[in-house]
């Protein structure tokens, strides 16, 4: 089967194309997978929502026609076919769009230039996110799924994140823990198996990437602040930084919430303690490196230590790292070496740093466990707040 993915939850429009072979364990071949980064918010430090929708609008056409083009399944239509009259249909998807009207000229140019193409199911996501962008992408995919008569299915967000790593590893044991940090969540959740989910713990304020993002703010360092933050620390020697113990002169931050027996976070005063610490000082280009690395590992200490803590306690078989934080090399590479010696006998699982942000691909994925949950088009709706378990 062919699944067409699309995915507009923030500021990447993403459309994939995932053919899956065989049942029991299912071959995964990726077709395409592309994505459209709204680069106008580094002018602003922060997506802003709206602006976010008018650029998923206009990215979405170009998007899905590239991703079909890519899969070798975009065709122009004949001329016989070309000019059959589907009036009746562009005005039920004018209706769907209506709160969409920059996408609604492009797509009908788009569905009356160029066939139906081979894919068996639309998958989407409907949430959590910012509720104009999520809108845009399933109000699209209504439109297809409508004007194809192709089935869709609604995908949660943050178990894309889970289930992206089922790609390169069909037989995940379970139970497993996921870490999930990303811009807008940071949570630990027990999978009990596909499907089945439980928060475990969350954060109580900002989430780990927010606290990146206002952190590069405070040091005058561009949006977004993970990537950025990541890049200057790395320019300090970790091997002279890699104890509890604290070195004299360097700066030192809280680790929020740390040593707390519940599984929840708090980052919103580790981005006061970075307020104070630099309210009045030269921002020198030391300085900041040390902040940024400071920073970097108080965030990834609390991470790691909630997240072990989580597997003992629940005996996981694999813990799963997912969401945009999780590209950032040295979660990444602490993480594994604390379960290299505190769990060895589990199971360490990451996606390419390349699916680790948003990306539709993670969609196609989730869609094809989730494909018997197919539902009219006319029934799916964006839920901003929808939660991976009740």
């Amino acid at each position: 089967m062919k699944i067409l993915a699309i995915e507009t939850s923030c500021d990447d429009t993403g459309i994939s194309i995932l053919e899956i072979k065989g049942s029991k364990t299912p071959s995964f071949k990726v077709l395409s997978n592309i994505v459209s980064s709204q680069k106008i918010h580094k002018n602003y430090g922060g997506v802003f929502p709206m602006m976010a929708k008018r650029e998923h609008q206009k990215n979405l056409v170009p998007v899905l026609k590239e991703s079909l083009q890519k899969a070798k399944i975009l065709k122009i239509k004949n001329a016989k076919i070309k000019n059959q009259n589907n009036n009746e249909k562009f005005k039920i998807i004018e209706k769907i769009l209506e709160k969409e009207n920059n996408l609604y000229g492009s797509l009908k140019q788009f569905l009356e230039k160029y066939e139906k193409p081979n894919v068996d199911l639309i998958a989407v996501t409907n949430g959590p996110g910012l509720e104009p962008c999520l809108w845009v992408g399933v109000n699209f995919a209504k439109a297809l799924s409508y004007f194809w008569d192709i089935p869709i299915v609604p995908v949660n967000h943050i178990e894309a994140h889970i289930l992206i790593n089922f790609l390169e590893n069909p037989k995940i044991e379970f139970p497993a823990i996921s870490l999930v940090v990303s811009g807008g969540h940071t949570q630990l959740i027990l999978v009990k198996k596909i499907g089945n989910y439980k928060i475990l713990g969350e954060t109580r304020d900002d989430a780990a990437g927010e606290c990146f993002d206002k952190c590069a703010k405070i040091l005058g360092l561009e949006y977004p602040g993970g990537p950025i933050i990541s890049k200057i620390a790395s320019k300090i020697n970790y091997s002279l930084i890699r104890t509890n113990k604290r070195i004299a002169g360097k700066i030192h931050l809280p680790r929020p919430m740390m040593n707390t027996k519940d599984y929840d976070f708090s980052f919103s005063g580790l981005k006061t303690a970075v307020l104070y610490a630099t309210r009045g000082k030269k921002l020198t280009e030391q300085y900041v490196k040390e902040m940024c690395f400071e920073v970097q590992q108080a965030i990834i200490d609390v991470l790691i230590k909630k997240t072990i803590n989580a597997a003992k306690n629940h005996k996981a078989k694999t813990i799963i790292l997912g969401g945009g934080v999780s590209a950032n090399y040295e979660l990444r590479k602490q993480l594994g070496e604390k379960i290299n010696k505190d769990t060895p006998n589990t199971k360490y699982l990451i996606p390419d740093s390349a699916l680790s942000t948003d990306n539709a691909l993670m969609i196609a994925v989730t869609g094809y466990f989730h494909k018997n949950k197919k539902i009219s088009w006319q029934k799916i709706k964006a839920d901003a707040n929808l939660r991976i378990s009740k």
